[in-house]
């Protein structure tokens, strides 16, 4: 019973899918935009869940042990982790949570135009399971296990191409809200921001906030471009012949 369901899982996992068309992937671009302006505090969310896993994934990754994620209401997160308060890792732990979104939405992009659209929903789901288990507050875990369980349902009972119009989507929505949060931080007053990530790296390596920030939105922004390009043959090209 468990290897069937397991075969099936991979079945459905390794099915490939074609480009969408011109049409489909402006409408799905389109739809993403008016998300990331219109519905921002539930998209911030998805970015506060990509951003706390980057801080969680890169102090594992420095050797820092991870303490656990809380997600907040008001769409702000921390990780805490245990380790040496100074150093790389801590400066490599903090600083990879606001380009964190437009990685993911990056790799996602690749993937989907690799055709593996319906195989990138259910490695989300799967990376979501992992991060459940590190969620230390009621309100995070319910967030977490929404979006999984939101995911999980859909590529289990929908059809191929609503999946690839659902992946394409998530790429599109995560790669143009990556720099809004930066741009935010940007805007705010240093005081209000006096435990950012951009404040606390500041006060390790004595750079300047506005360097770090700068440094995110060119990231953001560059994955942006670059996930487009990745995307863009299928909006050029023209009609087949």
């Amino acid at each position: 019973m468990t290897m069937s369901i397991l075969e099936d899982l991979w079945r459905r996992a390794s099915v490939t899918t074609a480009v969408p068309d011109r049409t489909a992937l402006l409408v799905i671009a389109s739809v993403a935009f008016a998300c990331v302006i219109l519905a921002w505090p539930v998209v911030r969310m998805a970015v506060t869940v990509c951003h706390e896993a980057g801080h969680a994934v890169a102090a594992t990754l420095t050797g820092r042990s991870l303490q656990g994620i809380r997600l907040h209401s008001d769409t702000s997160g921390v990780t805490l982790s245990k380790g040496k308060p100074t150093g790389a890792g801590m400066v490599i732990t903090l600083f990879v949570g606001y380009p964190a979104a437009s990685v993911v939405g990056l790799i996602a992009a690749a993937v989907a135009d690799a055709g593996y659209a319906v195989g990138m929903l259910w490695l989300l789901v799967f990376l979501l399971g992992l991060m459940l288990l590190k969620i230390r507050n009621v309100y995070g875990a319910l967030v977490v296990l929404l979006i999984g369980a939101a995911l999980g349902v859909a590529t289990w009972y929908a059809p191929t191409h609503v999946l690839m119009w659902l992946a394409y989507g998530l790429t599109w929505l995560l790669l143009l809200a990556g720099p809004r949060p930066v741009f935010e931080l940007a805007l705010s007053r240093r005081r209000a921001t006096a435990g950012s990530d951009a404040a606390q790296l500041a006060r390790l390596t004595r750079l300047p906030r506005t360097v770090w920030i700068a440094l995110w939105f060119g990231l953001t922004v560059g994955a942006l471009a670059f996930g487009t390009a990745l995307m863009l043959p299928g909006i050029l090209a023209g009609p087949p012949g």
